[in-house]
């Protein structure tokens, strides 16, 4: 079946978080309109999004026409040893299920946290000075294929089994994890799922791909309106500049750049179907935008 990739309409992106705690300063959500208009900021209930709300959020979009970016990972390496928890015969085996059972080792931690499944599956994991029997030292972590792919073009990913420092996505991506278990199914997730020919669609998203593709050098992370709207307004990205001037965090200036430039690789059918996805489609994803 051939679809239209230009049928989007709306386009998010999530910036994610997997700090501890209820109301995160991590996350933000920003959306942008098909065509040229700049996007903008979704504002939180209460000052700060909580998971639940972002969860709330997403199933309320399940009916609209929108690409929504998770800046997540939302599965852990396969491929590379044919088990995302080498060594546990229980373990999942694909990704999915891998949602259902970190829900499993967490159950009962409010805020979607994951620290009882870190703390279970500690022999995979670097956690702060102690590094785990299986983590593999070599390359600070186990990679997906698409984290080697993107490594390739000039981006640079970590990998999930790293839990140190701030550039550590780990507890993000199973945070996320959780709260794509919660979704159940009701907006379909590229490539795990086919894509729809109407309704929303989730896709992974890497923020510092958008900020390449805009021509940010010298560190990706935007902190400045005026910084935002020079990436806004490159010819990749060609959207409207946001409003206003002076700082601006750099989680929002993610969200805004990343649904800007979702809204123009879209519509790239080379994106759609990267060279290495099929034998990795059901276990470890893609991220969206690395070919």
């Amino acid at each position: 079946m051939t679809h239209r990739f230009d049928r989007f309409d709306r386009f998010a992106c999530i910036d994610w978080s997997g700090a501890v705690g209820d109301r995160l300063k991590g996350i933000a959500i920003a959306t942008c309109k098909a065509g040229e208009e700049a996007p903008s900021l979704v504002i939180p209930p209460r000052g700060r999004w909580s998971r639940q709300e972002v969860l709330d959020w997403l199933i309320a979009q399940a009916p609209r026409r929108m690409l929504i970016g998770l800046d997540l990972s939302p599965s852990l390496p396969f491929a590379d040893e044919g088990a995302f928890l080498p060594g546990e015969g229980t373990a999942p085996a694909d990704a999915r299920a891998l949602w259902a059972y970190v829900e499993a080792g967490s159950a009962g931690q409010a805020h979607h946290a994951v620290s009882h499944f870190v703390a279970d599956h500690a022999a995979h994991f670097r956690i702060g000075m102690r590094t785990g029997a299986r983590f593999r030292t070599a390359g600070n972590g186990r990679m997906r294929a698409t984290e080697v792919a993107a490594r390739a073009q000039g981006v640079r990913p970590y990998s999930c089994f790293n839990l140190v420092g701030a550039s550590q996505v780990g507890r993000s991506s199973l945070t996320g994890m959780r709260v794509l278990h919660a979704l159940d199914g009701r907006i379909p997730f590229w490539p795990f799922d086919p894509v729809p020919e109407e309704d929303a669609l989730l896709v992974e998203i890497y923020t510092s791909i958008a900020a390449r593709r805009a021509g940010v050098t010298g560190g990706t992370k935007l902190r400045s309106i005026e910084a935002l709207n020079r990436a806004l307004t490159a010819p990749a990205i060609a959207s409207a500049p946001v409003p206003g001037a002076g700082a601006i965090d750099d989680h929002s200036g993610d969200a805004l750049l990343t649904a800007a430039w979702l809204r123009r690789a879209a519509v790239d059918p080379d994106l759609w179907h990267p060279h290495d996805l099929e034998p990795v489609r059901d276990t470890e994803g893609w991220t969206f935008g690395v070919r």
